[in-house]
């Protein structure tokens, strides 16, 4: 079942033994997971944590089975459990005990590696068993839209007008960690005297991660404007940032290009690759790599990979200023841009 506020609150108020969360994303079976504890620490249980992946299930039944001293539920989480890694019997007895405890609560997560491994025999076993008895969610990866909605709420929550422009600049410069975006929310808005978060605050407060830099880095480099990509560098260093580290960055960039290209001669759009190569977020990154892949053939990506290739290695060998080494090859990706 996909994940509906309004359920988990349903499930919370009429006392369900059984609360849990899967996804392939690690912060959102943590951000579920706490909201349903710290609804449940209001009644002031007893709490026992058993970390996963396969805590022993003797050790599960035992937390589960112990009465509370002030005669109130206990609850059990269970965090990072992987079904699949317990034995057909061993996973029986685990569903037997969510089944049948009577003092206790469990919250469950569940990280799965991909799509494949949640349709795995066991796995499908226990979140069917766990949605049987009590509350089981999967928890999918927010799109832009909802990212953007979910930070207007936020802003709303704090009395401050957050516009539709400026929270996809904060997308763009922040990436798509909800926890990043909803500390930037709250320090925006604090800037803003709590009146309305703009575009143009944004950019001048705003948070902007390495590979927000260099993904903006990369869209003058493509446009053969290599005089600010340069700026742009040269700011990049001042910074501090790990030289390899930003030719990282920009080889990712020129990957995602490479493999959209790839799909485009094959008749396949970048929505096609997103989901081949099992990228994780929203796929704006993407988007924006079939826009610049079109200017390009085959053989300049194989180029400009080549050349990001050599700078990687010289970045780790060479006597020459990392600076220079940057900016040299900056200067040649320009010159390869967008032409036939």
């Amino acid at each position: 079942m996909n994940y509906e506020p309004k359920k988990l609150k349903e499930a919370l108020a009429g006392g369900c033994p059984v609360f849990y969360f899967y996804s392939t994303e690690e912060y959102l079976v943590q951000q579920h997971a706490q909201k349903a504890l710290a609804a449940l620490e209001e009644e002031d249980p007893d709490m026992t944590r058993i970390d996963g992946p396969t805590p022993a299930v003797e050790e599960i039944l035992l937390a589960a089975g112990t009465v509370s001293f002030f005669s109130t539920r206990r609850v059990v989480f269970l965090p990072r459990l992987r079904p699949t890694t317990y034995s057909d019997k061993d996973l029986a007895l685990l569903c037997d005990a969510l089944a049948t405890a009577e003092n206790a609560v469990f919250v469950i997560t569940t990280v799965f590696e991909d799509d494949k491994a949640k349709k795995a025999k066991r796995a499908k076993q226990f979140i069917d068993l766990c949605g049987k008895i009590g509350f089981a969610a999967e928890l999918a990866q927010p799109t832009p839209g909802d990212m953007i909605k979910e930070m207007q709420r936020h802003a709303k929550a704090l009395k401050t007008e957050l516009t539709a422009d400026a929270a996809r600049a904060m997308l763009e410069r922040s990436g798509q960690d909800q926890f990043l975006l909803s500390n930037e929310v709250d320090k925006l808005a604090a800037l803003s005297g709590y009146t309305q978060i703009t575009k143009e605050l944004v950019e001048q407060a705003g948070t902007q991660n390495l590979d927000a830099d260099v993904f903006e880095m990369a869209r003058l480099i493509t446009g053969g404007r290599a005089e600010l990509a340069c700026r742009k560098l040269n700011t990049l260093l001042q910074m501090q940032n790990d030289p390899v580290a930003i030719a990282a960055a920009l080889m990712n960039t020129y990957i995602d290009m490479y493999r959209v290209r790839c799909g485009m001669n094959s008749g396949r759009a970048y929505t096609a690759v997103f989901k081949d190569f099992a990228y994780k977020g929203g796929d704006w990154r993407l988007r924006k790599a079939a826009e610049t892949a079109s200017r390009y053939s085959m053989g300049q990506l194989v180029r400009c990979l080549d050349l990001l290739q050599e700078l990687d290695e010289k970045l780790k060998s060479s006597p020459v200023e990392d600076e220079i080494l940057l900016q040299t090859a900056v200067c040649r990706l320009a010159e390869m841009g967008g032409r036939r």
